[in-house]
């Protein structure tokens, strides 16, 4: 299993064993209390603990947001693995053609992801990929990317898909839906860069952050899936906020919620299923001028 994972992630054999190494010392009375108490307060198996929720909006008739959430965990004696994939796509090109081009990535790309790493992980099959995670997402996003132009063609969507496997996870993003790693600090980390065009201005130096939050064209992407330009997926690997949460959100959340609100709502829900139906409120009450999705995961401690 650790062979098969320092494959995926690129990592040296000696990265993974120093993350895994334990060494051990005589424990005194007090120590052996707080291990006790601290083991008492863990779940075991580790799992992922996960919520969704999704909103047509105020202002919209129908729906063209898609997500898809799969939570499992595998636990032996020498190990416990918690593997989570989790995607939310945003369509756009009007009645229908937005809401098949969401659903046909979505499908796309969870069944290549399925196909390449969930069947791999759980000895479902004999075949172990011969690519990088890396690799494994960027053809997903591809394929996905076909099979929009050719099931919506004049139709497009953004795509953004996180999989989690053990204390690591992998992301790849077109568009401006997100992904955010919340620590229980009250930091808030984006981990994906807007494929807007205001964006795009933003990092040039043209117009100020205050600009972009209020600019007419703030919506209008220069990536998407189902478009005829060629392009190269985001895709990066990083550790998980552990403690903390990972978050997974259409513009119709993040643009409408601030970052400082999110981050209250999120602490003070009783779950993540309670905390992403409070964001989805959170942007209604603000307007809902857009169609809201969110997946929250909520990782062991």
């Amino acid at each position: 299993m650790k062979t098969f994972f320092r494959k995926l992630f690129g990592r040296s054999e000696t990265e993974m064993e120093r993350e895994s190494r334990i060494t051990t010392a005589p424990l005194d009375g007090e120590q052996v209390g707080a291990l006790v108490e601290e083991r008492a307060s863990r779940l075991e198996p580790e799992q992922l603990i996960v919520g969704a929720a999704r909103s047509v909006g105020m202002q919209r008739d129908h729906n063209e947001d898609s997500l898809f959430t799969f939570t499992t965990t595998i636990a032996t004696e020498s190990y416990s693995v918690p593997f989570g994939l989790y995607i939310v796509a945003d369509g756009m090109g009007g009645h229908q053609y937005g809401e098949v081009a969401s659903e046909t990535a979505v499908r796309s790309m969870s069944d290549h992801l399925f196909r390449k790493l969930y069947m791999p992980v759980y000895g479902m099959n004999g075949q172990q990929p011969e690519e990088s995670m890396q690799e494994i997402f960027a053809q997903g996003v591809l394929e996905a990317n076909q099979a929009v132009a050719d099931k919506a063609p004049g139709g497009g969507t953004t795509l953004t898909t996180v999989v989690i496997i053990g204390n690591r996870m992998t992301i790849a993003h077109v568009g401006d839906s997100r992904a955010y790693a919340i620590y229980k600090d009250g930091r808030m980390q984006l981990l994906t860069r807007d494929h807007s065009l205001v964006k795009r201005l933003e990092e040039m130096g043209q117009i100020t952050p205050e600009e972009a939050e209020v600019h007419p064209q703030k919506n209008v992407l220069y990536r998407a899936l189902g478009q005829s330009e060629p392009f190269e997926p985001d895709v990066s690997t990083a550790p998980v906020p552990q403690p903390g949460y990972v978050l997974i959100c259409s513009d119709g959340l993040w643009g409408l919620v601030s970052d400082t609100e999110m981050y209250r709502l999120i602490s003070e829900a009783e779950n993540p299923h309670r905390a992403c139906q409070a964001l989805i409120d959170a942007a209604n009450q603000a307007g809902g001028h857009d169609n809201i999705s969110a997946i929250l995961i909520r990782l062991p401690d």
